[in-house]
């Protein structure tokens, strides 16, 4: 028998012991704007009611306006906006006066809340003037600007107030979504506070009780003569 010599293996298998080469094809690399999204994400959070502030120390009390509110406004439109919510936060906190009316209130204003809904002096201003009476003491806890536009004039707010009952000192803190229409001369003329940011029933059985209570509360608490 021949014994196989080295020379005699066959090409295949000389083929089989050469290097395998794997192509892999380049992954393409997209430059992505990272803070363009990140201030675009705390935008959107701020405008959904989040508060994107990065400082937290500040007083639960202090006004926090969006940016976008302050680059849009002029130095005029800050003193018409600062003037009716220092007035507001007086009627809210149990301090009602007539000066507050007679500067920031239309005579012919409509105020609408849960509650009540009051057309004209005559009905919105013993609203605030009996909240002494039924409140020993009332805390705005923050207000934040959502919104301040001049056409149409109006100005959009958050607000968390905590009311405590007279005789009882049960506690009580309500959030509200508060929407004020002003006229051509700065001066409320539709004020709407929606509890829980909700919108006010449009129910003719619960509207009928909200006039109702409007009509009452003049009889029994005096207001200064408009």
């Amino acid at each position: 028998m021949t014994t196989p010599s080295v020379h005699d293996a066959s090409p295949e298998s000389n083929e089989s012991a050469s290097p395998t080469i794997t192509y892999h094809r380049p992954t393409l690399q997209l430059p992505l704007p990272i803070s363009d999204i990140i201030y675009s994400a705390a935008g959107g959070a701020h405008y959904s009611g989040a508060p994107v502030s990065e400082d937290e120390s500040r007083p639960d009390d202090q006004i926090v306006t969006s940016p976008a509110s302050e680059n849009a406004s002029s130095p005029m439109d800050d003193a018409i906006r600062d003037r009716i919510m220092a007035d507001l936060k007086e009627l809210y906190c149990c301090r009602p006066s007539e000066e507050i009316f007679e500067r920031t209130w239309s005579p012919d204003a409509v105020f609408e809340d849960p509650l009540v809904k009051c057309v004209g002096y005559a009905q919105y201003a013993p609203q605030w003037f009996a909240m002494p009476w039924i409140f020993s003491n009332s805390e705005t806890i923050s207000s934040r600007v959502m919104s301040f536009m001049r056409f149409p004039k109006r100005l959009i707010y958050s607000q968390m107030q905590e009311y405590t009952l007279r005789w009882i000192g049960a506690k009580k803190r309500i959030e509200s979504i508060i929407v004020v229409d002003l006229d051509d001369e700065d001066k409320i003329i539709h004020m709407k506070d929606q509890w829980n940011g909700e919108s006010l029933s449009s129910w003719f059985g619960v509207n009928l009780l909200r006039r109702a209570n409007a009509l009452v509360a003049p009889w029994f608490i005096g207001v200064p003569k408009a």
